[in-house]
């Protein structure tokens, strides 16, 4: 990490901290923790997470429901720390500040335009009561000093740039009137009205059918391009990473297990958990001669995640590590080379043997 400089400000006020030195990382997520308090127990939602997002790349997050893709998403954007029961730590480094510890204002400045977020259920997360031109045209506002006409001319620009039919009318429709697809344009419209520098998609085509899926993908990428926004895009679906990620990032129990490039991840997995991701996804390139291979089991309760690799109950490889330290102690994630880590307890030899042996000639 680099230094750490703060700046004064006026009495009383969180100034962001500032990294010194120059460097092409917009994004820079270290050790992020983000835990709840409840009646049942601690909730460990995001158990020290790292990463980092260039401008222009695009990095995949993946895993099942419930091993915290979203929260670590909006952790970044600071929406947790209202949350009464809510502990937060770790360091989240946006464009050289850092914002776990700024001021709650500043970080609520920052979000819409510096960064934004598409939404997992538009329909949810648009308001029902205003127009969606309506909403474009506060969400413009708030960072831009201009009239409610520009503002709408604006609103009315990006509905056409997302590929909104008669964006001059559809501008005054509510967000009931649009189907799933148009309403999922119409938030992508929203959160890039401001030209964000970090652009998160939190499953942008969930619920979608294929064809606007591929709309929606291409979209993103489309304006990423334009932008040269970084993106995050959260997913359980491996085909849409295949597509669009630089980067992957996979979490299983609110930690990463695996992380590395695309390529990387795809033709050269490091973590058993992986193996299963990739053999229960369909693909079309080849014959299927076999059925797809589940992974078994379930994920683990946050609330009592398995002490050791929390993946040791559902991993058939559990027992090969010697002294049953699997269950025992929980793997640290480690460089497996040229910027792969993987968090197993099993040697890279034995990983790299049982993936080219047993696993890939079956996928």
């Amino acid at each position: 990490m680099s230094e750490v400089s703060k700046t004064a400000g006026a009495p009383g006020e969180v100034v962001p901290a500032q990294r010194s030195g120059t460097e092409d990382t917009f994004l820079s997520v270290r050790d992020l923790r983000i835990h709840f308090q409840t009646d049942d127990g601690l909730v460990k939602s995001v158990d020290g997470v790292s990463f980092d997002v260039k401008p222009g790349e695009t990095l995949g997050v993946v895993g099942e429901s419930g091993s915290g893709k979203s929260v670590t998403s909006l952790g970044i954007l600071g929406l947790h720390r209202a949350a009464p029961n809510a502990r937060i730590s770790g360091e989240v480094w946006l464009d050289g500040e850092e914002l776990i510890g700024a001021d709650p204002d500043h970080v609520r400045r920052l979000r819409g335009q510096k960064m934004s977020m598409i939404f997992q259920d538009p329909l949810s997360a648009m308001h029902p009561y205003y127009t969606v031109g309506a909403q474009i045209v506060e969400a413009y506002r708030v960072h831009n000093k201009v009239t409610k006409k520009a503002a709408r001319t604006r609103a009315i620009e990006m509905l056409d740039r997302v590929g909104i039919p008669e964006p001059g009318k559809r501008v005054d429709s509510y967000p009931h009137e649009f189907s799933g697809g148009m309403r999922q344009r119409a938030m992508i419209a929203m959160a890039l009205v401001n030209n964000p520098q970090l652009l998160i998609a939190d499953e942008p085509t969930t619920a979608l059918d294929v064809t606007v899926q591929a709309q929606i993908l291409d979209l993103i990428r489309d304006l990423q391009k334009e932008f040269g926004s970084a993106v995050i895009m959260i997913t359980h679906d491996l085909g849409v990473v295949a597509e669009m990620a630089d980067k992957l990032l996979v979490m299983y129990g609110g930690r990463c297990v695996e992380r590395g490039t695309a390529e990387q991840v795809f033709y050269e997995p490091q973590h058993p958990y992986t193996w299963g991701l990739l053999g229960s996804m369909p693909r079309i390139d080849r014959d299927q001669t076999e059925r797809l291979i589940p992974v078994k089991g379930s994920p683990p309760s946050l609330i009592n995640v398995p002490d050791g690799c929390a993946f040791n109950p559902r991993c058939p490889y559990a027992d090969i590590p010697k002294d049953d330290i699997t269950r025992t102690t929980r793997p640290e994630l480690t460089e497996t080379g040229n910027g792969h880590f993987s968090a197993c307890h099993m040697a890279q030899e034995e990983r790299t043997r049982i993936w080219t042996e047993e696993i890939a000639p079956k996928l």
